[in-house]
């Protein structure tokens, strides 16, 4: 992966900026809006909003050219210590050919979001070495209920320099939570799913499993050698079609150097269940000999932990019934 770049942690009065790689803020609820900032707020930190990131076009998004000022300004922008996405969406990968890599490397800054945003993350610490962070979007924060484990992996990853270990959420939901803020719909936990015991150390790559092979056979695709690969999967796929995206993932030519594999937890329309998903994972020789861990709490439920894209971990499952996930350097 070549030399790494750890963005400076942001602090009491450390100034945020959405910027809108993907979507348009513009389809955000501006009650929503509200109550994210608020929280940012709550927290300490100082929010502003990108020039173009309410622009919104027949693809609920906006011009490229919009979208890529409006990051470049913020990287470069010496008053903007840390950069939140406003929102997921489908096409953040178009921004990849006209980013100015110079740019970014040269103004390292905390970069944040997921879903979508798994493709400008990965490329931008293909391309720069700076460690970017899979977790909450702007949006996410405007969540009035069960945010609390969320905000504080977020605090850890990027607030805090200690490492620290994930420890599963009590509870975690799958509904429409920005529909309606006031009947939830929570379930217990029950922990991790140890598909394969192991130990695994390395650099985290990975995110939206769909965006990430997204990048494969480009400029952008991330080193693998010595690699924990974390993948996650929202509602619109089913166990056939997750089946097929790790095949392809398993047939990279440098997939040999993964040590390890985090996958988040799956949304109830996808019907992955436990069982199916270990019948996946044994299917595939290339995954022989490596610790596999599921249920993990990042994707498209509710609760997420907050995971740093070049970063280091580490997975240790020495047995079917519990696993250690440690973050080393983030």
């Amino acid at each position: 992966m070549g030399k790494i770049i750890i963005p400076k942690k942001l602090k009491q009065g450390s100034h945020i900026r959405v910027v809108a790689p993907a979507r348009s803020m513009g389809i955000v609820s501006q009650d929503v809006r509200e109550v994210a900032t608020k929280s940012l707020t709550n927290l300490g930190f100082i929010v502003s909003f990108a020039d173009h990131v309410d622009e919104v076009d027949q693809f609920n998004s906006s011009s490229v050219k919009s979208r890529a000022e409006d990051i470049h300004q913020a990287f470069s922008d010496k008053q903007v210590d840390g950069i939140f996405t406003a929102i997921g969406g489908y096409n953040s990968n178009q921004l990849l050919d006209v980013l100015d890599y110079t740019c970014i490397a040269n103004n390292p800054k905390i970069f944040c979001g997921f879903s979508d945003i798994t493709a400008v993350a990965n490329a931008i610490t293909a391309k720069t070495g700076l460690v970017t962070y899979s977790g909450p979007h702007f949006s996410t924060f405007g969540m009035e209920k069960g945010l609390e484990y969320t905000v504080d992996y977020c605090i850890k990853a990027l607030v805090q320099s200690a490492p620290f270990t994930l420890s599963p959420s009590d509870h975690w939901s799958d509904d429409q939570w920005y529909l309606d803020q006031e009947n939830r719909k929570f379930v217990p936990n029950e922990g991790y799913w140890v598909l394969q015991k192991g130990y695994g150390y390395g650099r985290l790559v990975g995110g939206h499993l769909r965006s990430l092979v997204s990048l494969q056979g480009t400029a952008y695709w991330p080193e693998l050698q010595d690699s924990l690969l974390f993948i996650e999967e929202d509602a619109e796929i089913n166990p056939q079609l997750f089946d097929r995206l790790l095949q392809s993932l398993t047939q990279q030519f440098n997939f040999d150097g993964v040590r390890g594999i985090l996958i988040g937890r799956f949304q109830k329309k996808t019907e992955m269940t436990r069982q199916i998903l270990q019948e996946i994972v044994t299917s595939k020789p290339a995954l022989d000999g490596i610790p596999i861990v599921a249920n993990v709490d990042f994707g498209h439920t509710t609760p997420i932990v907050t995971l740093p894209i070049g970063g280091v971990a580490e997975v240790d499952c020495a047995d079917y019934e519990s696993a250690k996930i440690r973050l080393i350097e983030c």
